[in-house]
């Protein structure tokens, strides 16, 4: 499970890349809801990674700039990288979440959520960018293992 995951963290900082240079590049014509999107999606990760690491964290909805995204996207995939290296997956966190309210999670099942999260507004920037009239690339998964 150690390798799946590497894959796929090693998959999304290569979109996320990807994407930011895509950004970067049309900033003047993207949808005013991208910068925050995939800052939300750094943050996300960078908040994840910090409760397992038990590091100050993020804001959930802070805006960077695009250099700054892709700055803290390298750390995020190195530092999930050192989680997957140095942690049990099945290792249960103890956590608050934004609004203050505790849970418990095991160290897989808060990665997974990382992935599936940002999958999801990855692709909410992709629509936007179609709708923008910018051509973004293909991020499926398999796109990216061929």
């Amino acid at each position: 499970m150690v390798i799946f995951f590497k894959d796929l963290f090693g998959y999304h900082r290569h979109f996320n890349q990807e994407i930011l240079e895509l950004l970067q590049t049309h900033e003047g014509e993207i949808s005013k809801r991208s910068i925050p999107l995939i800052s939300h999606i750094i943050n996300a990760h960078q908040i994840w990674n910090s409760r397992i690491l038990g590091d100050e964290s993020f804001g959930v909805s802070d805006v960077h700039t695009l250099t700054e995204c892709a700055k803290y996207d390298q750390t995020n995939y190195l530092n999930s990288l050192d989680i997957l290296d140095d942690r049990d997956l099945d290792e249960r966190i103890a956590y608050k979440n934004s609004k203050g309210n505790s849970y418990e999670n095991s160290i897989q099942e808060m990665l997974f959520q990382v992935v599936n999260h940002t999958t999801h507004h990855r692709g909410q920037i992709i629509s936007d960018l179609r709708a923008s009239g910018i051509t973004p690339p293909v991020t499926d998964y398999i796109w990216y293992k061929r």
